[in-house]
């Protein structure tokens, strides 16, 4: 995971300091790639611990086409819900305590975090047990999900890409056209996030399968982590689907950046040694990727450096 460590340090050598729409700031590059040759291990960063079962259980939330934290929720992922809550408290129905640039003003003043971290219990623990609340303020709106398996067309019909490039990889392997768009322009505005992860390419050569990713957004300490694993995850998936071993993943950057309350995290993390990468297990009883559950993914001699904490910014 050298190529990670690179990125960081590269951006805080060479990196331009910007303003961001969170209102943190952060020190950006823009255009970065990085290539992972997924035979020699599964690229789990071992310079801090990487929690894969937050990264397993939302791409196959993903894939199942869900845009509702609900199901995050029962598999104990809260990566999503900050967005979901701040959709709700900006609606009529929130009634709570002001929760005016909620995201900003948690970092900055415990008081308030602590405030805004028992509203956030209060509206997860609803979306999890109360299905009618969930269905109207645990949807994240068109999100990745919705876009790969349901994108909507102009005569009200809907495209499942996922389906339609695994098809397009089993018949015509040496297509140029194996994509998935998570970018909809006509339904950006209506999604709790607009997708960093926009667009995805496969590729097949010597009965191997490649990915490239592009991402417009990349959040190198908490999110690029996490971002790498799971199309990782997705490559080895669609890999097992279409009867194919696996190749690279590589990892096309638009603006990538360390927000500026990372810098001691990030730091400190270079300063570690890598380790080395684990290996990925998937049930081979399973007929379809569209059938895996949790439990029939696992990672395999994980042995990484102690977790770093850093904020989220929203």
């Amino acid at each position: 995971m050298r190529q990670y460590l690179n990125l960081a340090q590269h951006i805080l050598d060479d990196g331009i300091i910007k303003e961001d729409r969170t209102g943190v700031g952060t020190k950006s590059i823009f255009g970065h790639q990085m290539r992972f040759d997924l035979s020699e291990g599964f690229p789990l960063l071992t310079t801090k611990r990487v929690a894969f079962s937050l990264i397993k259980s939302e791409l196959l939330w993903f894939l199942k086409g869900d845009t509702n934290i609900q199901y995050l929720l029962k598999h104990n992922n809260h990566i999503w819900d900050e967005w979901a809550f701040e959709r709700y408290v900006k609606s009529e129905d929130y009634k709570g305590p002001d929760m005016t640039d909620f995201g900003l003003r948690a970092q900055k003043d415990e008081t308030f975090n602590q405030t805004y971290q028992k509203e956030m219990n209060k509206f997860t623990e609803r979306v999890l047990k109360d299905d009618s609340f969930a269905e109207q303020f645990g949807s994240l709106g068109n999100v990745y999900g919705a876009q790969w398996r349901s994108w909507p067309t102009a005569d009200g019909e809907t495209i499942d890409q996922i389906q339609k490039v695994i098809d397009s990889i089993k018949n015509n392997p040496d297509s140029r056209r194996h994509i998935v768009s998570a970018w909809n322009p006509d339904e950006i505005e209506d999604m709790a996030l607009p997708p960093c992860h926009t667009l995805f390419q496969f590729y097949v050569a010597n009965g191997k399968l490649s990915c490239q990713l592009y991402q417009r957004s990349a959040d190198v300490f908490l999110g690029v982590p996490f971002n790498i694993a799971s199309y990782a995850l997705l490559t080895h998936l669609i890999a097992y689907e279409t009867d194919l071993e696996v190749g690279e993943f590589v990892h096309t950057l638009g603006d990538a950046h360390l927000y500026l309350n990372h810098f001691e995290q990030i730091k400190r993390q270079l300063r570690r040694d890598t380790k080395s990468l684990p290996q990925l297990e998937l049930n081979s009883d399973k007929k379809s990727i569209f059938d895996f559950e949790v439990d029939d993914i696992k990672i395999t001699n994980y042995n990484p450096h102690k977790g770093i904490k850093a904020p989220i910014a929203v």
